[in-house]
C-alpha cells in the first residue's frame, strides 16, 4: 500500500497532520525552497512531541552537493533524532564524492534519502550508488513548484523506471512534487512506498498557507481509496 508523505513546519501542523493519520510526517520550511530546511532545534522539539508515533523526516536545505559541506550539515540534522534525512541531489557539486562522504554516517544507522529533481538533470544511474553507500531511499520531486506538477514536467516511462530501479536496489521510493488528487490514481499503480503532499494539503493549494483539514481528508480518502 502507498502511504502519504505530508509536509509540515511546526509543531503544531505536525500534531495535526498525526492525528489525522499521515504516514509519514515530514519537515521543511516551503518558504525557503523545495527542500528548505528547519532550525535543529525545532526539528528536536517536533521529533520529540511526536515520539516515535510516525516516522519523521526532515530535509537539509537546498545545498550543493559538496562533500564537507553536506556531511555536516547531515551529521546536525541526524542529531534531532529524525528517522529519515532528505538530501537534494541538485545539479550543482560532485555526487559521488558526497556519497562517499556520507558512507560513515550510513554505517551509524542514519537513514539517508536522496531527493532528485524531475525538472532539473537527474543522474538516475547513481541509484546503484546509493544502495553501495548505504542509502535507505530515494525520491523524485520537483525544485521549480512553478514548473507544474510531477507528472506535467516528467514522462511515465522514466517514473516507471525510476520505481523499477529502487525496487531492484531495495530502496524505499516515493514520489511527490506539486501532486494533486488527479495525480493519485495513477501514481499508486506505481506502487511506490509513498506519495509526498504540502500544497494539495492547503488552503488555496498553496504550499506557503496552512493546512486545509477539508483538503487533507480528501487526499488522504482518495490514496485509501486506490491503495
Amino acid at each position: 500500500m502507498t502511504g502519504m508523505l505530508a509536509s509540515v513546519n511546526t509543531v503544531d501542523e505536525a500534531l495535526w497532520v498525526l492525528n489525522a493519520g499521515v504516514d509519514i510526517i515530514d519537515l521543511k520550511e516551503p518558504a525557503n525552497g523545495a527542500l528548505g530546511a528547519l532550525k535543529p532545534e525545532t526539528i528536536t522539539t517536533i521529533v520529540k512531541r511526536i515520539n516515535g508515533q510516525r516516522p519523521v523526516s526532515a530535509t537539509i536545505g537546498d545545498l550543493p552537493l559538496h562533500p564537507e559541506t553536506i556531511t555536516a550539515t547531515v551529521n546536525r540534522i541526524a542529531k534531532t533524532g529524525v528517522d529519515y534525512i532528505k538530501i537534494g541531489f541538485f545539479p550543482q557539486g560532485d555526487p559521488l564524492s558526497t556519497l562517499q562522504s556520507l558512507t560513515p554516517i550510513t554505517q551509524q544507522g542514519t537513514k539517508l534519502i536522496a531527493v532528485f529533481f524531475a525538472d532539473q538533470p537527474m543522474e538516475l544511474a547513481l541509484i546503484p550508488a546509493l544502495k553501495k553507500h548505504g542509502f535507505y531511499g530515494a525520491m523524485i520531486d520537483t525544485a521549480d513548484k512553478a514548473s507544474g506538477s510531477l507528472r506535467q514536467v516528467i514522462s511515465e516511462e522514466m517514473l516507471q523506471s525510476f520505481i523499477s530501479q529502487c525496487r531492484q536496489q531495495q530502496l524505499f521510493c516515493g514520489l511527490a512534487g506539486s501532486l494533486s488528487l488527479a495525480d493519485i490514481p495513477y501514481l499508486t499503480t506505481l506502487k511506490p512506498d509513498y506519495l509526498g503532499f504540502r500544497g494539495a494539503l492547503c488552503h488555496a493549494h498553496q504550499r506557503t498557507e496552512k493546512l486545509n483539514p477539508i483538503a487533507f481528508k480528501a487526499v488522504k480518502e482518495q490514496l485509501t481509496k486506490n491503495a
